[in-house]
């Protein structure tokens, strides 16, 4: 009898820490962990720095974004805003924002609207990859996916391999799309021409990943709007995803940005 009493008060104690533990526990759980990574570097002049902004801010601002969000089965995703330049240049301008409605979103974005924004020299795209990553694990939410959403005009030239970023994210089980923008002829010898290709081939990566190039000024915030709702609602554009048994016969040198900077 002493036996069943003492296995019964454990039992309590433990049914009363499950119960008191799961609310929070459930508070932390999110259909989408997303990293907004976005391009600052130089080779992107003031007006294009705008429009990209206020894509982002129209996005979160879109009724038809909250209906994403709403819709997935948590109701509600976590979000920060990272802005990137060279390796060692990373700024979260929004730092990690549980979005649950159409208030929370409105409200990241009224932030997003008021920060500065600022530019850098040179683009490392491993660099971003590398602090994304590094965000995804301070985050303190369990989700349900984990994407990083890279936006950028060029290719990477400085920090480490961009394939060898984008192989470490993904082997944790991470998802890179892209946002290439395609706005400007290449200035630069180790700029591509066909960078829509180089993100295609070196940047995105995981099950189901995809991009959507922006060639005109006018695409930026309907762009970025599209492809936000398809990242909260897991599903890619199917001409965009890119299938992994490609992978061996692409022919795009994603080490081109890298070359130029070799001693």
């Amino acid at each position: 009898m002493v036996r069943l009493n003492r296995f019964a008060t454990v039992a309590l104690m433990v049914l009363s820490l499950f119960f008191h533990l799961t609310p929070a526990n459930a508070e932390n759980e999110v259909d989408l962990a997303l990293v907004l990574a976005v391009d600052i570097s130089n080779s992107m002049d003031p007006e294009e720095q705008e429009l990209q902004r206020q894509g982002f801010v129209e996005a979160f601002r879109s009724p038809l974004v909250h209906k994403a969000i709403s819709s997935g089965m948590l109701g509600r995703i976590a979000v920060v805003y990272l802005e990137w330049a060279g390796s060692p240049i990373q700024y979260i301008t929004v730092p990690w924002t549980q979005i649950g409605g159409p208030e929370d979103a409105l409200s990241f974005a009224d932030r997003l609207a008021q920060a500065p924004i600022r530019r850098g020299p040179r683009t490392s795209i491993s660099g971003a990859i590398d602090a994304s990553m590094k965000l995804l694990s301070e985050s303190n939410v369990e989700a349900v996916r984990r994407v990083i959403d890279i936006s950028g005009d060029g290719v990477n030239n400085q920090g480490r391999s961009i394939t060898d970023a984008r192989e470490d994210a993904v082997a944790q089980g991470v998802i890179i799309n892209g946002l290439p923008l395609l706005l400007n002829r290449p200035t630069n010898y180790w700029d591509s021409e066909n960078l829509d290709e180089y993100y295609r081939d070196c940047v995105i990566a995981g099950p189901g990943a995809f991009m959507i190039p922006v060639r005109e000024r006018h695409q930026f915030a309907e762009a970025i709007k599209t492809k936000i709702i398809r990242e909260i609602a897991g599903v890619a554009p199917e001409a965009l995803i890119v299938p992994t048994q490609a992978q061996s016969e692409r022919s795009t040198n994603c080490q081109m940005g890298a070359d130029p900077w070799r001693n």
